[in-house]
């Protein structure tokens, strides 16, 4: 299969998730959509490998979307071929005490990856103006002065917090980090098929919790605050990309296709030339090796 266009992914100002597919194919079988992904893969693998030897930037690729849309099988099937110690994979969970006690991106912070490394966020720093906009209550558990009480989160609280997190975007992107956000766009039938998918196969009954038959009820506003939220921080140096995540082999060759065309651009990220003295030495070393 041909490169996907990105621009049909690129999120902006004028994004609509009501109208945005929830499904793709591409025309072609799973089994190709398989094969096609084993491809890139494999350049993604390469390419980690020489953004580690070079060393001064980052990637920090970052998932969204409702329960059920995929995340956690995309991590497993586009990073299959990476080194292990190229990447990291973080999944945030409801805040603990200690994470509490800090700014609300402190854990986030904390968990970039460093220059040389791939770093996965499975929920992200957005959880902050997702799950809490849906439940206003949860932020009373950050502590913060002036917010006693639910009608304290004004919209000016909100469009501050949109503004801090724009800008811990640029301050990572100023010191070398490439930013990747991918929203998994899931239909609300596909959601409830993979629920009853939960339920009905006994070794996926450990993914199912009754609180995301209540999670489902706010569908509507869920819908309503990812919007807002791509619309207002999908930025040139850290763009959303709204993906089609109803076929989940289609969603994760898309993802990969992204990162890899988009990784391709910095022409600066090359191995690093070995330094001429040793250049100059490498007959002289392998005579070493082979004299053994």
């Amino acid at each position: 299969m041909k490169n996907i266009d990105i621009k049909n992914y690129k999120a902006d100002l004028t994004t609509n998730l009501d109208i945005i597919p929830t499904i793709e194919n591409f025309g072609v079988t799973d089994k190709q959509l398989k094969k096609d992904l084993r491809t890139v893969r494999k350049e993604l693998g390469e390419f980690q490998d020489m953004l580690y030897a070079h060393g001064k930037y980052s990637v920090l690729i970052c998932l969204q979307g409702m329960d059920t849309s995929g995340k956690d099988s995309l991590i497993r099937e586009v990073f299959k071929d990476f080194n292990v110690r190229g990447v990291v994979v973080h999944s945030f969970k409801v805040p603990t005490e200690l994470e509490l006690k800090h700014d609300y991106l402190w854990r986030h912070y904390i968990a970039l990856p460093a220059k040389g490394k791939f770093g996965i966020f499975n929920r992200t720093h957005y959880e902050n103006v997702l799950v809490t906009r849906v439940h206003p209550e949860y932020i009373l558990g950050e502590n913060i002065p002036g917010i006693n009480e639910v009608s304290d989160i004004d919209q000016h609280f909100w469009d501050s917090r949109f503004d801090q997190i724009i800008n811990f975007e640029n301050h990572l992107a100023a010191n070398g980090t490439i930013i990747f956000k991918f929203f998994l766009n899931l239909s609300k039938e596909e959601q409830r098929q993979r629920l009853l998918r939960r339920l009905r196969l006994k070794q996926k009954h450990w993914k199912f919790s009754p609180g995301d038959l209540k999670e489902r009820k706010l569908w509507s506003k869920y819908q309503q605050c990812y919007q807002e939220a791509i619309q207002r921080t999908s930025k040139p140096k850290a763009p959303w990309f709204v993906i089609p995540a109803d076929n989940k082999k289609a969603a994760r060759l898309i993802v990969a296709q992204i990162l890899i065309q988009e990784l391709k651009k910095y022409k600066d990220i090359a191995e690093p030339e070995l330094d001429d003295k040793i250049k100059a030495n490498l007959d002289s070393y392998k005579q070493q090796l082979q004299s053994e």
